[in-house]
């Protein structure tokens, strides 16, 4: 089915359901966050599309995709790591860069798998390495900017708020 094995499905799947968790959580919460259902779901989901994505080998061998796999699997890590305050004061800024980023790099294989698969027969781009995937990817940085500057802005003013109901 479309070009995949039965783990390339699985996979898929498992990795729609990480994006879809993803976007509730920037939609309903501002951003991924560990301690509520919809972020476990997301952050559950990213790891096994990390893990079933090991196995895929739709080029012959280790790849570009499976590095980002390992770089997201160390992210979370890293995330999980400033979740237990483990950066000081800075903690919860790392923590919220950490897992956005896990976000992007969802999005920079999705949106190369779809533009290079679909619509079946005709497929918007021909390879992976098309220069109008370079040109997403760089568009998905800046909203990656955009989003995680107004996550840090409302982590600040949350913070400032918190600091002067404390001092009053």
């Amino acid at each position: 089915m479309y070009g995949l094995t039965q783990l390339g499905v699985i996979h898929t799947l498992i990795s729609l359901v990480a994006v879809a968790a993803g976007v509730i959580a920037f939609i309903r919460d501002r951003g991924i966050d560990p301690a509520n259902t919809v972020g476990k779901l997301y952050i559950a989901t990213t790891v096994l599309t990390c893990l079933t994505g090991f196995g895929i080998f739709a080029h012959g061998g280790f790849g570009k995709p499976h590095a980002l796999g390992i770089i997201t699997l160390l992210t979370l890590g890293l995330a999980w790591w400033a979740g237990q305050g483990r950066f000081g004061a800075r903690s919860a800024a790392v923590a919220v860069c950490a897992y956005s980023i896990t976000f992007l790099f969802h999005m920079i294989p999705a949106i190369t798998e779809t533009s290079t698969r679909l619509p079946l027969g005709h497929p918007l781009l021909a390879d992976a390495e098309a220069p109008e995937l370079k040109a997403a990817t760089g568009v998905l940085l800046l909203l990656y900017l955009a989003g995680v500057t107004l996550q840090l802005r409302r982590l600040l003013r949350v913070r400032g708020v918190a600091a002067t109901a404390a001092s009053a």
